[in-house]
């Protein structure tokens, strides 16, 4: 049974963003992650099958972005094929997907 500090961890993540399948372009999320997000703290875990990329209650990823990373053009729908889950609410275009809280939780 949770304790009462792990409950309260639990109902304050306000952590939002990917789960990706390990792979190049996992990494090069990761990398947009943090130029797309400056001043933020873009957390990354890995888990060798897949890798999970997070920040405190929004998240950017540009198309520019991950394309300079793969060196290819990249079309955003793209990453629906290697995102195995992700955190928050998500939010498309053509040109950027930015994953966020509508409503934080305690901090």
């Amino acid at each position: 049974m949770a304790t009462n500090k792990e409950i309260d961890k639990i109902l304050r993540n306000n952590n939002v963003g990917p789960i990706m399948r390990a792979g190049d372009l996992a990494d090069a999320v990761v990398e947009a992650a943090i130029s797309d997000n400056p001043g933020k703290d873009i957390k990354v875990e890995n888990k060798n099958a897949y890798i999970r990329i997070s920040a405190c209650s929004e998240m950017r990823l540009t198309r520019e972005s991950i394309e300079l990373e793969l060196g290819r053009p990249f079309r955003m729908n793209e990453i629906e094929i290697d995102m195995a889950s992700f955190a928050g609410r998500i939010k498309m275009s053509t040109d950027e997907v930015v994953f966020y809280y509508t409503t934080n939780l305690q901090n």
